[in-house]
């Protein structure tokens, strides 16, 4: 790819000082984007992920916001718009998870999950989605969904609701501002080398491996550089698309 796909574009993603988060900023920084990296609460990696960007010659802040709160998220937005002056790509991959059986799974850890995964979303697009019309340059919005949202997970009630939840609200927005030219996509990852599966026991991750076609765990930059496909001019014809990155995981 060109190293100004993305030139004179602003992106902001959510939940950058994640690993799959972090690779995301970084890749489209790479491709000429100017970047907000959004954090809950560890400010450290997303200023590690800042600086990654600025060493490589890339123009990014790292700001902190409780994405689960609408007026948090418009407050996000404007700051975005204060900085950069406009917004182009919007990146939705915050997430946490909270696995229990549904039997034993406490209200908290489902409001949790939901709040963090699936509301955010709606928090965010709500408060891009004026900006971005108003601008009348289209737009890109890339929603961070899981296979665990298509196929289930046992222990992962809330966290596949979420996900799900994503795919179909991804649809749903795409039919929306389809007719000003704004994208709607989702990304359904698999397994990747990430704080939430760093926890797993060898004996979960083995399993994981065993039913992945292509015999490996994914790499953070291949999301990343899908993120940055659908980001760009490439994918101007592609809208309301769930496409999974898993290595065949849930055919």
């Amino acid at each position: 790819m060109s190293e100004q796909l993305l030139a004179g574009k602003v992106a902001l993603v959510t939940g950058a000082s994640g690993g799959i988060g972090g690779a995301i900023a970084v890749d489209l920084a790479a491709n000429g984007a100017r970047v907000v990296a959004h954090y809950g609460h560890s400010a450290e990696p997303a200023q590690e992920v800042v600086a990654r960007i600025v060493a490589a010659g890339g123009e990014a802040v790292a700001l902190q916001a409780d994405v689960r709160q609408l007026e948090a998220a418009q407050d996000l937005v404007n700051a975005t718009l204060e900085q950069f002056g406009q917004i182009d790509i919007l990146v939705n991959n915050a997430g946490t998870t909270r696995d229990t059986l549904l039997m034993v799974m406490k209200e908290e850890e489902w409001d949790t999950v939901l709040d963090t995964n699936l509301k955010s979303m709606f928090n965010l697009c709500k408060a891009v989605l004026r900006p971005m019309l108003k601008r009348r340059q289209g737009g890109r919005i890339i929603n961070i969904s899981s296979v665990v949202g298509l196929a289930g997970q046992a222990g992962q009630t809330n966290y596949a609701a979420s996900k799900a939840g994503i795919i179909g609200f991804t649809k749903a927005l795409a039919k929306e501002v389809g007719p000003r030219q704004i994208t709607v996509n989702a990304i359904a990852p698999g397994f990747f080398p990430t704080a939430q599966t760093a926890v797993l026991s060898d004996e979960l991750k083995q399993a994981a491996l065993d039913h992945i076609p292509l015999g490996r765990f994914g790499e953070l930059e291949e999301v990343a550089h899908l993120t940055t496909f659908l980001a760009s001019p490439h994918a101007a014809y592609i809208t309301g698309e769930v496409i999974r990155v898993d290595g065949g995981m849930a055919m």
